[in-house]
């Protein structure tokens, strides 16, 4: 088998794993975009953990339909670049809407968060989200004010049992 046909076949195996093990997986038109700001996009995207690639579209359909996301198809057409993010699902779709907000050239075209293909109004919803360190400090300040309370309470009755015993 010729060289070029083993290295396509590899490209396909590592999109396929990149699909299977990203959290979010964002797919974007970049035509008209100048090197620039696809630079400046790539730093931001790089910045925070998030690899952003382009391939062929035959090959990421191939991947799609190993990684069982066939229905991604139907948007690999044209000039594509996929983000994909093991690590926190919203950072690519808030860099990306917040990048195409300032740009129009670039378009959000589908999304797969989790291995569940969503739309363009879940990805922008998604980019709304505080980041994850700003979710896990709502979290924790939600499950620290029962115990606060708690505390207090018991405080409360010890100081009164205190009061009564005096």
């Amino acid at each position: 088998m010729s060289s070029a046909i083993e290295q396509k076949k590899r490209i396909v195996e590592e999109i396929t794993e990149k699909l299977k093990k990203s959290q979010t997986t964002v797919i974007v038109d970049y035509r008209g975009l100048n090197v620039a700001e696809i630079t400046e996009l790539r730093k931001q995207l790089r910045e925070a953990g998030v690899e952003f690639k382009v391939y062929k579209n035959t090959l990421m359909r191939r991947a799609a339909e190993k990684a069982e996301l066939s229905q991604l198809n139907e948007f690999l057409t044209g000039p594509n670049a996929v983000a994909f993010s093991e690590h926190d699902p919203v950072m690519p779709a808030k860099i990306l809407n917040d990048f195409a907000k300032k740009n129009e050239k670039l378009e959000i075209k589908a999304g797969v968060v989790e291995g569940r293909l969503v739309s363009i109004s879940e990805i922008k919803a998604l980019a709304e989200l505080p980041p994850r360190e700003g979710l896990l400090s709502m979290l924790l300040s939600v499950l620290q004010a029962p115990i606060r309370n708690f505390a207090l309470a018991v405080k409360a009755v010890a100081d009164q049992k205190e009061g009564q015993s005096a």
